[in-house]
């Protein structure tokens, strides 16, 4: 299965829906956010291709309850508090927004981790467990928005980036 990865949205609504297209085109199966959507209406603009999605809150996601309420109007988006801990295609798989919130051992005993909070992609391994970082979907800090397409088969991993003179700040 090809999972999307995204983070760190900021409300940034017109790359949130260049993301979900670009997911759709690829053929993500799900989308895992690790929070800071901030606004409902970020994360309304992510759901109006109706992707399955599962996301946690971050720090800067104050109106939880609102949050929580978009999501119940889309068909397969639920909310998590960070970080929520699930098993896709035999995989053992860690959302969180924050990594420095978990202790490493929890963060070993998955096959992969997913965090946001830094603004930066990565891809780096902690023992046995792929531990990614998508980076930042809005590029407020970086300048360039960035989510990562994941196949959860191969752990094979393609960044996306905003690219373009429209995303740059």
């Amino acid at each position: 299965m090809r999972v999307a990865l995204i983070a760190d949205s900021h409300d940034r609504v017109t790359a949130l829906r260049e993301f979900g297209r670009r997911f759709a085109e690829a053929g993500a199966g799900l989308v895992l956010h690790a929070g800071d959507y901030c606004s409902p209406f970020a994360l309304a603009a992510l759901t109006e291709l109706n992707p399955a999605m599962a996301g946690v809150f971050g720090r800067n996601d104050g109106d939880r309850e609102s949050l929580r309420a978009e999501a119940a109007r889309a068909v397969g988006v639920e909310m998590y508090e960070s970080p929520h801990s699930v098993e896709l295609d035999g995989r053992r798989v860690l959302l969180v927004h924050d990594i420095g919130e978990v202790h490493e051992r929890s963060l070993e005993a998955h096959d992969i981790v997913v965090h946001g909070c830094t603004h930066e992609y990565a891809v780096t391994a902690l023992g046995r467990t792929l531990v990614i970082n998508p980076g930042e979907a809005c590029g407020w800090l970086h300048g360039t928005p960035t989510a990562m397409l994941l196949d959860l088969t191969t752990n094979a991993w393609e960044i996306i980036r905003l690219d373009g003179p429209e995303w740059r700040l």
